[in-house]
């Protein structure tokens, strides 16, 4: 299933940029390959890849970033601190992993929770935004999903959204990702990545 852009009314003023950051970011979230297959090595050179032009990206600009991450556990933070030189610009992360968490560390209305649950467009928005402002960082970037097996939250295994916030405000993008519990939690941190880079030279330009 192809993956879908978002856009909540906090983002309408990047409409725009949000689509093509999306489409980005679903071109890593497709179907995994052989060629991601653990030994081949091609999708960890490219998640490595993606998290260097991030920290690459930061440091030209003297920017920094943080990360509020549920259903990826830490690995996106693990991801851009594989860089050298990531000290400079990664603040810090929460891996808010139960729902009241999000609240409590991160910010995100209770209410919507209430309403949408914790794997909702909107949330991923919140999420991002509220580890940006925690930590005092000038970009955030966040995961929220359903890694499996199974679903959960009333969504199929594979539904994640992800989001990042920054100067000219947030981006978010859904995913349906294939594959198990390992290739959608891999998946999301590439797509993430990619929104991030989007989100980065944009700003640049």
């Amino acid at each position: 299933m192809t993956p879908a852009p978002v856009e909540d009314g906090a983002a309408s003023d990047r409409a725009a940029s949000d689509r093509a950051a999306s489409d980005r970011a679903a071109g890593d979230g497709a179907a995994p390959t052989k060629d991601s297959e653990p030994g081949n090595g091609t999708a960890a050179d490219r998640t490595y890849q993606l998290a260097k032009e991030v920290i690459e990206l930061l440091t030209t600009a003297g920017q920094t970033v943080a990360v509020a991450e549920s259903l990826t556990g830490g690995l996106l933070a693990a991801a851009l601190t594989s860089v050298a030189g990531a000290s400079v610009v990664v603040r810090g992360g929460v891996v808010a992993y139960a729902t009241e968490l999000k609240t409590v560390l991160l910010g995100v209305p209770a209410g919507l929770l209430d309403r949408h649950g914790p794997v909702h467009p909107q949330v991923a928005v919140a999420m991002a935004t509220g580890v940006r402002q925690r930590l005092g960082a000038t970009y955030g970037a966040a995961t929220t999903g359903v890694a499996g097996p199974g679903p959960a939250e009333g969504k199929p295994q594979g539904t994640v959204f992800i989001a990042v916030d920054g100067p000219s405000g947030p981006a978010s993008a859904a995913l349906q990702l294939a594959g198990d519990r390992r290739d959608v939690r891999e998946g999301s941190v590439r797509a993430v990545l990619s929104l991030l880079v989007s989100a980065l030279r944009e700003d640049d330009s």
